[in-house]
């Protein structure tokens, strides 16, 4: 945690650098500091969700514009500073970081976005980045958030990329109990970890749902239900990626209570969302083992299922087989007394037998003799 100090009356913006915009000259070192070069009245009116200064846990100001919220805490050192960004222009936090003193590193992080949960310390400045998550009911999917937030002595910026966590009911929570922010910027930061964590619990909730209707519908022979399988483990892949850095960095914060001089209360405020954050890591350690078992299930019902419909189609072929055998036995069979009464059929004056008195019961009986040793010899053979 950043350790309370006094406030000093200026603060050096000519320090920062910023490696895209070119900053101005120091300023030396019995000059006064130039009067807010980089925090004219019109910056910080889009992207300022709510600024605000509090003394003694109780809000004393809240200016409309960055400039104004500068000047405000300069006028009252022992102030803390409380600004919310949603989305800022590169102008916007260049100017605020040129007031706070604010490492580059940091503000271009916080510019680009996409940075994965962690937590740095610059001088007496931390930098914390969160994924905050909620879960969308309609579509059935974790709609994910990135938060960055910026604790000094006497400040807390917060930059939120995305829609949650709902950092006003931060704030309102905080104004209404004045004992917890009095404790200072350290007090803030908390609320705004329990949030996020907090804000894991309906997503947390959503997804045992959905893995329960995807056992469900693995033995129903839904055949849609592998996509929904992999599209909700990659979801668990980055709700993992959100969730498992944060125990290192609570874990982080608590070795350095007694460096920092960490409130007692705030402490176990903190071990509080630890246990939290610690079990929420589980439960998605849990699912994803729970995706990969109900996968291997789902792969494994495919396959039986796939087996049975091809012996079902080798049975049909063995049955055709034996039914084309039945029809192939008997054309046969009546071909040969087709063939012997066609040939007679054809009369021809000279023909063998033809004008023999017995010809007739002769050809009569040498197709009954062909077509019963053909009868026979096709019941042999299991024709039929």
């Amino acid at each position: 945690m950043a350790e309370r100090r006094s406030r000093p009356a200026a603060r050096g913006r000519g320090r920062y650098v910023w490696r895209r915009t070119p900053s101005a000259p120091p300023a030396a070192a019995d000059e006064p500091a130039p009067a807010a070069p980089a925090a004219p009245e019109t910056v910080g009116i889009g992207s300022v969700v709510e600024s605000a200064l509090y003394r003694d846990g109780v809000r004393v100001a809240s200016p409309g514009t960055l400039a104004e919220t500068f000047r405000e805490l300069r006028r009252q050192p022992e102030g803390m500073a409380w600004i919310g960004l949603a989305r800022p222009t590169e102008a916007e936090l260049l100017s605020i970081a040129a007031e706070f003193d604010l490492h580059p590193l940091a503000v271009e992080d916080a510019l680009e976005a996409h940075q994965r949960p962690k937590l740095e310390r610059y001088g007496d400045t931390l930098f914390v980045v969160l994924r905050a998550t909620r879960y969308l009911d309609a579509p059935e999917e974790i709609d994910f958030a990135e938060l960055h937030v910026f604790v000094g002595p006497d400040f807390v910026i917060t930059v939120r990329h995305g829609a949650a966590p709902d950092l006003s009911a931060v704030r309102r929570r905080m104004e209404a109990s004045p004992d917890l922010l009095r404790l200072g910027p350290e007090a803030v930061l908390y609320a705004i970890l329990d949030a996020v964590v907090d804000g894991y619990a309906p997503v947390v909730a959503g997804v045992q749902n959905d893995i329960d209707e995807i056992e469900t519908e693995v033995f129903r022979g839904d055949p849609e239900v592998s996509r929904r399988i992999y599209e909700l483990s990659r979801e668990m892949v980055e709700f993992q990626r959100a969730t498992r850095p944060l125990v290192g960095m609570l874990h982080g914060l608590m070795a350095g209570f007694s460096k920092y001089g960490t409130d007692d209360e705030l402490q176990r405020y903190l071990r509080d969302v630890a246990d939290h954050v610690t079990h929420t890591s589980e439960r998605v350690d849990g699912f994803r083992q729970a995706l990969t078992e109900i996968l291997t299930v789902n792969a494994t019902l495919v396959t039986q299922q796939q087996n049975a419909e091809m012996r079902a189609l080798a049975e049909a072929g063995f049955e055709q087989n034996e039914e084309i055998k039945k029809i192939s036995s008997w054309a046969a069979i009546l071909f040969a007394p087709t063939l012997v009464g066609t040939i007679y059929g054809m009369n021809f004056a000279h023909m063998p037998e033809l004008h023999w008195t017995f010809g007739y019961p002769f050809a009569i009986a040498l197709m009954g003799v062909v077509c019963t040793s053909l009868y026979v010899v096709f019941k042999r053979r299991g024709w039929l």
